[in-house]
């Protein structure tokens, strides 16, 4: 296997460099770097099935001895655990504990912050039992009392109390009816004033191609219902939803988001966001993916449409009245690069430009003929509204074109300003700090 060498970069590379627009934004993880910017706009997407839809799926190989993540001068990232089974979304509770979802073991595990450095003072397995557990949250949010956690079908409360390293009681259902299947990742939040307990469910299918039409056929679909709206198969789906923290008063936030795997609320507006997986076999480059504020009453587009008023070609025709309605995503980022997770940044430890932006972590995708993704990026922020531009911030963890040893899943920060970074390629979560020029 070739050596593995991670370069040293200049942390004021991004300031000095070209942002990389339109298809020069296009490349694949062979212009990754840190500090590479990206700008993408709607007049930059392609026409569908300029290129044929890929199927390429890298092949996850084991970490490659001392392999670690590129990171702009200054950071360094050290394990604060390996082989996990599948870890997902991770959470810092307000002590500083460290919650991630091990999906795949239908358990939440929890890391306890040593000092110094990255190793965990303690660690254990916080609940078991549960369905594919993806999402967690804490209430109220400044002194929980509980924690709240998805599973792909509903959402569990546990009893909690500061300092608890296992769940002290059993789940109480709290959400008992989301729909599974299909796109099963659930994530959750809760608002500021912790009123507002926000869902993410993901659609059921891809475009809503394989599933017939409802009765009466596609025209059928009620007015009445939530704008962008699908029929019972999809119904409650790529939407998120809102509750009161006792699971009652369900309502609809907004629609047409097909598949917010990442959801989180920005500590500058109190609002929510998603990162989006938009949807695939349109080519290389169609549709972009996207982080967007989620609007009340909004549509996204999915199924008919795509960033704005660009009519999906399998849809074509079917919904007119949806025309010029779908909202356009805030920050856009290279189509099939599948981002999973966000966090704002508001810690202290990362330089000042840091803080009020939002780390997303890009997970990679199948649909594309040379892999994009497999990274955390860096949205930049100005004055709490999005510039549009996005930049590399952790790489590196791409061998060839046909082999990944890390695909990041999940971001958070640490109680002390420093990033914890989850992957599911090797299983391992990362502890990202910054320690000055170097």
């Amino acid at each position: 296997m070739v050596p593995f060498f991670v370069a040293p970069v200049s942390l004021a590379f991004a300031q000095q460099s070209e942002i990389l627009k339109g298809e020069a934004a296009f490349g694949d993880w062979r212009a990754d770097k840190p500090g590479v910017r990206r700008l993408l706009t709607p007049a930059d997407l392609p026409k569908p099935y300029v290129s044929d839809s890929a199927s390429n799926s890298p092949s996850e190989v084991r970490r490659p001895k001392n392999a670690e993540p590129k990171l702009p001068a200054g950071f360094s990232a050290e394990l604060i655990a390996s082989g996990v089974s599948n870890p997902r979304a991770v959470r810092v509770a307000p002590n500083g504990d460290i919650f991630v979802a091990d999906s795949r073991a239908d358990q939440v595990r929890l890391y306890r912050p040593g000092s110094p450095g990255a190793k965990p003072a303690e660690e254990a397995i916080y609940a078991k039992g549960l369905s594919s557990p993806y999402g967690i949250a804490f209430y109220p949010p400044e002194d929980p009392q509980w924690v709240y956690v998805a599973n792909t079908d509903s959402i569990v409360r546990f009893p909690y109390k500061d300092g608890d390293l296992k769940a002290s009681g059993k789940p109480e259902t709290v959400v008992a009816d989301i729909p599974d299947g299909g796109h099963w990742t659930r994530d959750i939040a809760f608002s500021p004033d912790g009123k507002t307990l926000y869902l993410s469910v993901g659609s059921a299918s891809n475009v809503a191609d394989d599933l017939g039409d409802p009765p009466g056929g596609p025209k059928a679909w009620a007015a009445s219902e939530p704008l962008g709206a699908a029929w019972s198969y999809e119904r409650d789906r790529a939407a998120v939803l809102a509750f009161d923290p006792d699971g009652k008063n369900r309502r609809t936030v907004a629609t047409g988001l097909r598949n917010c795997s990442g959801l989180t609320v920005q500590p500058a507006t109190g609002e929510p966001w998603c990162v989006v997986n938009e949807r695939d076999a349109l080519g290389d480059n169609l549709p972009f993916e996207y982080a967007t504020s989620v609007k009340q009453g909004a549509f996204y587009g999915w199924p008919w449409y795509y960033i704005g008023d660009n009519e999906d070609p399998r849809h074509a025709g079917t919904r007119p009245d949806l025309a010029g309605k779908a909202t356009v995503p805030d920050v856009l980022m290279q189509a099939h690069s599948a981002p999973l997770g966000i966090a704002f940044y508001e810690g202290n430890q990362f330089p000042a430009e840091y803080k009020g932006n939002a780390f997303v972590a890009l997970h990679g995708s199948w649909n594309r003929g040379a892999p994009t993704g497999y990274k955390v990026v860096r949205l930049l922020f100005k004055d709490g509204k999005p510039t549009g531009e996005y930049e590399d911030f952790m790489t590196g963890f791409v061998i060839s074109n046909d082999a990944v040893w890390g695909r990041p899943v999940g971001v958070a920060v640490a109680k002390d300003g420093s990033l914890i970074v989850t992957e599911d390629g090797n299983g391992t979560v990362w502890r990202v700090s910054y320690k000055g020029k170097t």
